[in-house]
């Protein structure tokens, strides 16, 4: 079938829903070649996805990954990666503000692909431990109200794409697919999207794979998290329907800033500035980011909040010191898992 959906791609045509799951089916089972792989995955970026195409591919990923079974709904904060912007891990440390708020958070991530810094990479360096299986990871959400899910631990059907994926070095739809395939089938999600005019069918894609209060956000400047430098574009699923509008930090009286102040280094630098963010040393720009994403999280989370109230919580969270307690109980608890 991936010959048929290349040959497809490049006469530009989209693949039906039907098609999408064949191909991923090949390439999540090893029947297709890696220069098979290689060329759809680059014809269908030139060509650009589908609703009807990512909800397939993303169907597959779920139904061939192992499964983690939460015992209440959790969310997940999440960026798709491929900004090209290199920001310090936003949404990772946005999870332990979220988490210290009693809303359990089930995030699923990888090392680095296409940034310099993937949450696995800061959460090792912060002490935690990755490799942790379906049932240790259940035991210590259970117990801290957030865990990590190290892709490559669930989803072993990606290890054939991996290679091609690297050697490509451009962004793909797997890019797209990673946020999508929550191995706890997250009801809740913030995605951030790299792309403004994605978002809207990311939010859609969501909205098919069964999330209920969801949100994919592009900032002006391309990031793939709420920014800070100006125009945020937020596509929500309310009620089964997307509904857009755009946020700026002033309106949650927060000051813009130069994406500079937002970039990030190794990730041990990385790992730092979260820890700073948490204790309450790091004030400005930095901690302000996170108050947005995980005020929009919490938003989602807790019923019948505003997101200017969601925000406050995040402060909260932080300047009681929840929000570090938080780090330093996950970490401990991967540590004993």
């Amino acid at each position: 079938m991936i010959k048929e959906a290349i040959y497809k791609l490049i006469n530009h045509k989209d693949l039906t829903y039907e098609e999408s799951l064949a191909v991923m089916g090949e390439m999540m089972d090893g029947t297709a070649t890696q220069a098979q792989m290689g060329g759809f995955l680059t014809a269908l970026r030139m060509q650009g996805e589908t609703i009807d195409e990512i909800t397939a591919f993303a169907t597959v990923m779920r139904e061939k990954g192992v499964k983690l079974h939460p015992e209440r709904d959790v969310m997940e904060i999440v960026g798709t990666g491929g900004d090209e912007v290199g920001t310090f891990n936003i949404s990772t440390t946005s999870a332990f503000v979220v988490a210290a708020a009693g809303i359990p958070v089930a995030k699923h991530g990888n090392r680095s692909i296409s940034s310099r810094s993937g949450a696995a990479d800061v959460l090792e360096n912060l002490g935690a431990k990755m490799n942790l299986t379906a049932e240790q990871n259940e035991t210590v959400l259970k117990k801290t109200d957030m865990c990590f899910m190290f892709a490559p631990v669930y989803h072993s059907s990606m290890r054939y794409a991996a290679p091609v994926r690297k050697e490509l070095g451009v962004r793909t739809v797997f890019n797209i697919l990673g946020p999508l395939s929550n191995p706890a089938a997250a009801k809740m999600q913030l995605l951030g999207v790299y792309d403004k005019d994605l978002a809207p069918a990311l939010a859609q894609v969501l909205s098919n794979l069964g999330v209920t209060r969801g949100v994919a956000v592009c900032g002006d400047d391309g990031l793939d998290e709420i920014t800070l430098t100006g125009k945020t574009y937020v596509n929500e699923i309310r009620n089964g329907e997307i509904i857009s509008y755009t946020i700026t930090p002033e309106q949650f009286g927060l000051k813009s800033c130069d994406l500079s102040e937002l970039i990030g280094g190794t990730p041990k630098e990385n790992a730092e500035i979260t820890r700073r963010i948490l204790t309450g040393e790091e004030t400005g720009p930095k901690r302000d980011v996170i108050l947005m994403n995980a005020g929009m999280s919490l938003y989602l989370g807790i019923d019948g909040i505003t997101l200017a109230e969601g925000i406050e919580k995040a402060k909260e969270m932080i300047d009681s010191g929840k929000a570090y307690a938080k780090l330093q109980e996950f970490v401990k608890a991967t540590q004993e898992a």
